[in-house]
Parts: C-alpha cells; sequence; structure tokens
C-alpha cells in the first residue's frame, strides 16, 4: 500500500509545477543553496567533526575496561573514575617519556644518514648485491641519501616550513581537544545513549537500543582488542630490533604500534620495514627479524588473536582491505584506523539486523 503522505506531497509538487514552474524551479534552487550551504559548513568544520569521531571511538575502545571493572566489582562511577584517570595517566606518561626518546632518536637519525649510508656500502655484501644488479643498487642508496637529507624534501612533503608547522600546531592543538572530549565522552556515555535513544519512537526503541548496545560493545571491545595487539606488536619489533643491533628501535616500535592498528595490512608493511632496516646491521640480522616477524605474524594469528578479540566481531580480510583503502585515501591513517571499526559495525548490523529480517520474509 502506498504511503498517503507521500503520494499527497508528490501531488502537491506536481500541481505547483503545473500553476507556476517559475515558483518551483525557486524552490529547487533554494534547496540547492542550501544543500551546498551544508557541505560547505561541513567541509569547514571537518576537523572540528573528526575529533569528536576519533574521540567518541576511543571512548568506545574504554567502555570495555569500564564493564570489566563492573564485573569485578566496581560500581560504574567509580570505574568511570579509574578509566579516566589511567587515560589520563597513559597520555602524560607519552608526552613525559615517550616523546622525548622520539625526538632524540629523530634528531639522530636527520644527523647520521650519511654516516649509515656509508657503513653499508662498507658492508662486503653489499658490493656483490651492487654488482648482481649492474649498479642499480648503488643508484638507489644514492638517491635514498640524497633525498632524506635534503631540506627541500621535508618542506615539499609538509607543504613548506610554514605548513609544517601550522600542521603541527594543528596537531598538537588536535590531540588537546580529543584527549578533553575522551574524558567527558568516557563520563557521560551512558546519558548520551540515553539521550539518543529518546528520539526513537518508543515502539520501536527497545529493539533498537539492544541492536545499538550490541553494535557499539562489540565495535568497542574490536578497538580496544587492536590497541592491545598493535601495544604488544610494537613491543615485540622495538625489542628485535634492539636485539639484532639494527639502528633507531624505539622509533620503529612507535611507528609499528600504529601502523599495526590497521590488521591483516599493518604486520605485513611493518614485517617489510624492519626488514630493510636491519639490513643496515646485517644480512644476518635482517633475516633473523624477517623470520622472526613471520613466526610472531603465526602466534598472533593463532594465539593471541583469538584470545584478544573474542568478544568483537570478526572482519574478512577483503572488507578489511577496501575499508583501510577507501579510509586512507579520504583521510589518511586516520581513515584507514576509523574505517575498520565502522566497517565492523556495519558487518554486525548486517548479521543481526539484514540478514535475520531477509530471513523471516
Amino acid at each position: 500500500m502506498a504511503d498517503p503522505t507521500r503520494a499527497a506531497l508528490s501531488k502537491t509538487t506536481a500541481d505547483l509545477f503545473r500553476r507556476n514552474p517559475v515558483m518551483w524551479g525557486f524552490w529547487v534552487a533554494i534547496g540547492l543553496l542550501l544543500a551546498a550551504l551544508l557541505a560547505t559548513t561541513v567541509m569547514q568544520l571537518s576537523s572540528v567533526l573528526v575529533s569528536i569521531f576519533v574521540a567518541f571511538f576511543i571512548t568506545l575502545g574504554l567502555d570495555p575496561l569500564v564493564r570489566w571493572l563492573q564485573r569485578k566489582g566496581l560500581k560504574r562511577g567509580m570505574a568511570i573514575v579509574v578509566v579516566i584517570l589511567a587515560f589520563i595517566a597513559i597520555v602524560v606518561g607519552l608526552v613525559w617519556v615517550v616523546v622525548p626518546i622520539l625526538v632524540s632518536q629523530i634528531t639522530q637519525l636527520a644527523t647520521t644518514v650519511p654516516q649509515e649510508v656509508d657503513r653499508l656500502i662498507a658492508e662486503g655484501w653489499f658490493d656483490d648485491v651492487n654488482r648482481a644488479t649492474n649498479g642499480a643498487a648503488q643508484n638507489a642508496l644514492d638517491w635514498a641519501q640524497d633525498t632524506l637529507v635534503d631540506p627541500n624534501t621535508w618542506a615539499t612533503v609538509g607543504g613548506g616550513a610554514l605548513q609544517v608547522g601550522t600542521t603541527i600546531v594543528n596537531g598538537v592543538s588536535s590531540g588537546i581537544f580529543i584527549f578533553i572530549l575522551v574524558i567527558n565522552f568516557v563520563a557521560t556515555l551512558g546519558k548520551m545513549k540515553q539521550a539518543g535513544y529518546s528520539l526513537i519512537d518508543a515502539s520501536v526503541r527497545p529493539r533498537f537500543e539492544d541492536y545499538a548496545e550490541r553494535i557499539m560493545a562489540s565495535v568497542g571491545s574490536y578497538l580496544s582488542g587492536m590497541v592491545v595487539l598493535a601495544f604488544i606488536n610494537s613491543v615485540f619489533s622495538g625489542l628485535l630490533l634492539w636485539a639484532v643491533g639494527a639502528p633507531y628501535p624505539f622509533i620503529v616500535a612507535v611507528v609499528v604500534f600504529f601502523i599495526t592498528l590497521i590488521p591483516l595490512i599493518g604486520t605485513i608493511v611493518t614485517t617489510i620495514v624492519m626488514t630493510i632496516i636491519a639490513l643496515f646491521a646485517s644480512p644476518i640480522s635482517a633475516l633473523i627479524v624477517l623470520i622472526s616477524m613471520l613466526v610472531y605474524m603465526q602466534v598472533e594469528a593463532y594465539i593471541l588473536t583469538p584470545r584478544v578479540m573474542s568478544k568483537a566481531v570478526q572482519i574478512p580480510g577483503s572488507v578489511v582491505l577496501i575499508a583501510a583503502l577507501a579510509g586512507g585515501t579520504l583521510l589518511g591513517l586516520l581513515g584507514a584506523l576509523v574505517a575498520i571499526p565502522i566497517s565492523a559495525g556495519i558487518i554486525l548490523l548486517i548479521r543481526e539486523v539484514v540478514i535475520p529480517r531477509k530471513a523471516r520474509n
């Protein structure tokens, strides 16, 4: 049966077009202008919206910890306080301890690239590789060295010195904004959800609330699980590079943490990068790193992931690749990280709502 309201609206629109096409065109133009204004406003507020989005996802990732503390006997209010204090302690610890070490190693990297390249060339095995490639290895190494030590390279990547400074300032301000938002969201998540549920019709509100809670719980478990796996991977990678004598293990460990938040793709990318970095120590070191990371992949896939991600929705590998590519194209690494949990929520919604409804019909 056709919707009477929709039929009446269609009839009114058709009558208006027949009686006064100029007025009909005027209202259409107004609608297009409002749509363009809305799109422009969203684009101008994109950084703020992304920050809110990221803060909400971090909150969902912290919510399983709140529920775990509740199961251990703490009241929800006390559990929220404990999680907020732990989050503040982690952020302050990162700024206080990790950032100075990271800055120091980055500075060292920028000043010692020529020495590292010369040391690599002095290795006997590099001459063999260079002869086997008819000089291509030497040309590639020279190009990499010239590119890395050229200040114009980094200025170009950052869009110029002013743009680099602006990016750093914006990043710091966005980080502070997200930090404050996360604290507020964790403290008021329950009230926020209830306020959102109150906007739903009472007839379907219980069912909607049930689905929403299950989706948010699953996505939260997925996010917290990926953070745990990325942290384990980061620590293992840093210790492995340090053990084989590869340069800059701390920088690599920090980079590995963020990249391995992307499942399936992250560990493969970091394994390749770590193997190349280990070549600066020796071919044997690179071989040890490659074999160790291949073994770690199996341990992660068959032991760590099933235990850590047991309560999270499982995402097919093809969906991970597509989501990471789409999100990365839109918002870079941040987009890739956010796109995968969104895909997890969509998959759960399809499994729990769409497929059962189709089966009933």
